[in-house]
């Protein structure tokens, strides 16, 4: 378990390929004010989360991207610089001091954001070393930070902020998500309209809207992100299932459903597959097939009771604490000789009850029984819109990049090409036992994500606030 650089993430897979990792990594976070925002709000919240610490929380802001009537407003520019200019820097013995020292004199990435401009770019507020201390700086802000450049892409880990100029949200939208990185991000807007677009379309593990990146507290704002912020499977810090991705389980008879709502393909051809069961059909996979038939239902009751509801576990009066499941995009479901009949059919069904986009992965020469199932009439029904690759192991890393996640049956069937290829670029595989119960295996095949909403105004609740 880490929490550290992505470098040193990297370093570690690197080293050990194939050891399981949770490492929450960097970030390069951003807030977004659009000119629907309250800009007093929207100023107190990102000098907050770009300062406090010295800016050295993983999730403090170090991008701000300001729609381009905010950008272009002298007066939001000079309050930004003078609410900034308003914190105390020094000794943390004095109490009057809200800023204090860095945790080693600056090098590297910092050195350079914080001593250096980039094409374009000018300081709204210079940083400077206080009384000769090397480990004690003054915030900065460099306006004109261009897309793609050094201050844009680069982490910082420091009390720098850049700041950008964006046409729309949708620009902006695009300028967050160009990093790579996605651990923590903001909006600041009054508007449900961009909320909602917003949280549609950005890549990062904790959002917040019109309040600070920082301070996630556990479980009402589980903690963990996405991209080049996360390596391993992302189940996040502080969440109820965060614990049991270091656990091993063994099922013990047939998980429990209650009702499904839903009349989905993949449930008919659970209904079917069991009346033929009962007419003897299957021969020798009958067993295979049962168990089958159970994982689908619990699939099917856990998409609708758990990873396609947000939940909220506080429940406070002014602020939303969400936590929802995304699922994983371009699941690829890699198959091996000692895979069971089980092991295979309920991947492919797990990935079809998320949602995910599945494809099925065949080593190049494997031919067998469970192989014959898939080609026949029952697994053709099963297969239904999932498409059918052969490759060699050597070309599936080739796909790494463009893949969401590869999920294998159990670690000993990852061969160890793989396992190196993966961690050169710290791509996740999930290779945890295939289980019938869909809280277990279903998390294979989400991310999560949470959402922390401040929609109260000063304490006032606006239309929530209406009783009746």
């Amino acid at each position: 378990i880490l929490t550290g650089g992505t470098d040193t993430g990297l370093s570690i897979l690197e080293q050990t390929p194939g050891i399981y990792l949770a490492a929450e990594t960097g970030g390069k976070n951003a807030t977004i004010v659009t000119d629907l925002a309250d800009r007093d709000q929207a100023i107190r919240d990102v000098v907050y989360s770009a300062f406090g610490n010295c800016g050295q929380k993983c999730s403090s802001t170090s991008l701000l991207i300001l729609e381009k009537t905010v950008y272009d407003d002298p007066h939001f520019r000079q309050q930004l610089v003078d609410a900034t200019q308003s914190i105390h820097v020094g000794s943390a013995w004095d109490f009057a001091n809200k800023m204090g020292t860095l945790i080693k004199p600056p090098s590297g990435n910092l050195e350079h954001g914080l001593t250096d401009l980039e094409i374009g770019e000018e300081w709204a507020l210079q940083p400077e070393m206080q009384d000769g201390n090397p480990q004690l700086w003054s915030p900065g802000i460099k306006y004109g930070v261009r897309p793609h450049s050094y201050t844009h892409m680069t982490e910082f880990f420091g009390p720098v902020l850049g700041v950008m100029r964006a046409d729309d949200l949708d620009h902006a939208l695009g300028l967050v998500n160009q990093t790579g990185y996605g651990l923590t991000s903001g909006l600041e807007s009054l508007d449900k309209q961009e909320q909602q677009k917003w949280q549609d379309r950005i890549q990062a593990g904790n959002l917040y809207i019109n309040r600070g990146t920082t301070g996630a507290i556990a479980l009402r704002q589980p903690f963990g992100g996405m991209g080049k912020s996360a390596l391993g499977s992302g189940i996040k810090a502080g969440s109820p299932e965060y614990v049991s991705q270091f656990m091993e389980f063994e099922e013990h008879g047939f998980p429990q459903t209650g009702v499904i709502r839903q009349e989905t393909d993949l449930l008919r051809l659970a209904n079917e597959w069991e009346v033929m069961l009962r007419w003897g059909a299957f021969g020798d996979h009958k067993e295979e097939i049962n168990k089958t038939v159970f994982a689908i239902r619990s699939y099917l009751f856990q998409v609708e009771q758990k990873f396609t509801c947000e939940h909220d576990y506080f429940h406070l009066r002014g602020q939303d604490n969400i936590l929802r499941y995304l699922p994983i995009e371009k699941m690829v479901i890699r198959l091996h000789e000692d895979d069971s009949l089980f092991d295979t059919l309920a991947r492919i069904a797990a990935a079809r009850a998320a949602q995910c986009d599945p494809v099925v992965s065949l080593p190049e020469g494997l031919y067998n029984e469970t192989i014959a199932f898939l080609e026949g009439r029952y697994g053709r029904d099963l297969l239904k819109d999932t498409r059918i690759v052969r490759q060699s192991d050597k070309q599936l890393v080739r796909t790494l990049l463009d893949i969401g996640r590869i999920r294998y049956a159990g670690s000993d069937r990852v061969p160890d090409a793989v396992f190196q290829g993966a961690a050169e670029i710290g791509f996740y595989i999930s290779r945890s036992p295939v289980y019938m119960e869909g809280r277990l295996e279903l998390l294979q095949y989400f991310r999560q994500q949470s959402i922390c909403n401040n929609y109260h105004r000063y304490g006032n609740l606006g239309e929530r606030g209406e009783v009746g």
